[in-house]
């Protein structure tokens, strides 16, 4: 089971499993949502790479001939399927189940947008020398506070069916872009 596709894919989702409820238990804080961005930039992608070389690897060391599609086919399948049943498995987790970790990540990263915002801004006013443009900055930016307001807020959703979606198609560049790498590779350079 574990030399198969399906398997790979299925320790890559009990992977990614154990990282997400290993933060949820554990680094749920006024740093969560950073630190989980910080988990999904860095870690899960070594995790994912790791995944998709031993499913390719394993079958190289059997000797069998693999071409292109046979080596992206082992690359990709096992990184989809891991990858689909955790975004799965967290939307239903968040949505149905805790949606006060929901709430807090979604507080935590319009919190986020606001501080950059601020930062971006307290940076550009110390740059300007002409009134005109300070006055401009300081229009824009009180125009942009507005998106933060508690109306524009309150149905801000960033963990959605559709955002959901959206970060799995993101996710699905990043699974075939490695895929093309590993079959480029990893082929057998001998037609048969």
């Amino acid at each position: 089971m574990r030399n198969s596709k399906n398997g790979v894919g299925l320790m890559l989702y009990i992977a990614t499993m154990v990282i997400f409820f290993g933060m949820y238990f554990f680094g749920m804080n006024t740093e969560y949502f950073n630190n989980s961005l910080l988990l999904n930039a860095f870690l899960l992608p070594i995790v994912y790479v790791a995944g998709s070389y031993y499913s390719v690897n394993s079958l190289k060391k059997t000797g069998v001939h693999m071409g292109f599609t046979d080596v992206f086919g082992r690359a990709f399948k096992p990184m989809f399927l891991g990858g689909f049943l955790s975004v799965l498995t967290m939307f239903a987790f968040l949505n149905f189940v805790d949606s006060d970790a929901k709430d807090l990540l979604n507080y935590q990263y319009l919190d986020r947008q606001k501080t950059e915002l601020t930062n971006e801004y307290t940076k550009a006013k110390i740059g300007m020398v002409h009134e005109e443009d300070k006055i401009t900055l300081e229009k824009n930016y009180q125009n942009r506070l507005q998106s933060f307001s508690p109306e524009m807020i309150k149905d801000k959703d960033m963990f959605s069916f559709r955002q959901f979606t959206y970060y799995f198609g993101g996710i699905m560049v990043f699974y075939v872009i490695l895929s093309v790498f590993f079959a480029s590779f990893f082929r057998s350079s001998t037609p048969l």
